[in-house]
């Protein structure tokens, strides 16, 4: 569905991405992990559009979109939850959720809502509150429903359980396993490795800029480098 051939990217004079190339086929869940700086944010945001690469390409079920605008993107079925929540403050819980469908015919969007309060209750209860009067952990709920109401085919998730108490990162993950579980794409960077290699079935590690281990989840769960650096056990 996405692939990834030798991206490159920078801000401004600092390079950012060195020749990223980085596969996610249909219907699984791929995890990219690695420090602060690695550049995984940066890859997310040039995949939506967000920032434009210097190089590389990048293809989306067949179609170059290395220089797609944004909105092209989205239309194509690609919804991007950033880091740092990135909800509108003063806009109600269901008037978020209304913005992250606004492509999609009106009725649809109502359902959609309805389907989000299934999956997160407290939206639910929380629909004529303003979202920036939410808790941390309801504006990261509120920050995933918002990326769900554009209907995507592949879901980028940018450190959903930062900052997250750890009942909270439990029910995020089983919120996007349930996803995962429905048939959703997704493409994850998390900090809470242990998380994300139990949810991927793919991992790719990223360090300053460029992938330096790729495998399946569990191989890369029980590589020596990947238990020191990232797991909390010595190699």
């Amino acid at each position: 569905m996405l692939e990834l051939v030798d991206l490159h990217a920078a801000y401004g004079n600092i390079r950012a991405l060195h020749g990223v190339s980085l596969q996610v086929r249909t219907g699984e869940a791929v995890a990219v992990i690695g420090s602060n700086g690695a550049g995984k944010s940066t890859m997310l945001r040039t995949i939506s559009g967000l920032m434009r690469a210097r190089s590389g390409t990048i293809t989306y079920d067949g179609i170059d979109v290395t220089h797609a605008s944004t909105d092209r993107i989205v239309s194509l079925g690609i919804s991007h939850c950033p880091e740092g929540r990135r909800i509108f403050g003063r806009l109600s819980v269901q008037d978020n959720l209304v913005l992250g469908g606004v492509r999609r015919p009106a009725k649809d969007v109502m359902a959609d809502i309805r389907r989000i309060g299934e999956l997160f209750p407290r939206l639910a209860e929380r629909l004529d509150q303003p979202g920036g009067t939410l808790s941390g952990g309801e504006q990261q709920m509120l920050a995933v429903a918002r990326a769900l109401m554009a209907k995507p085919r592949l879901l980028i998730l940018d450190e959903p359980s930062l900052g997250l108490a750890p009942m909270l990162v439990e029910h995020i993950f089983q919120v996007i396993e349930q996803l995962k579980a429905e048939g959703l794409t997704i493409l994850l960077v998390e900090q809470n490795v242990h998380h994300a290699l139990d949810l991927a079935d793919r991992a790719y590690i990223m360090e300053s800029g460029r992938i330096s281990h790729e495998g399946s989840a569990a191989d890369l769960r029980h590589d020596p480098r990947v238990e020191s650096a990232y797991l909390g056990f010595r190699a």
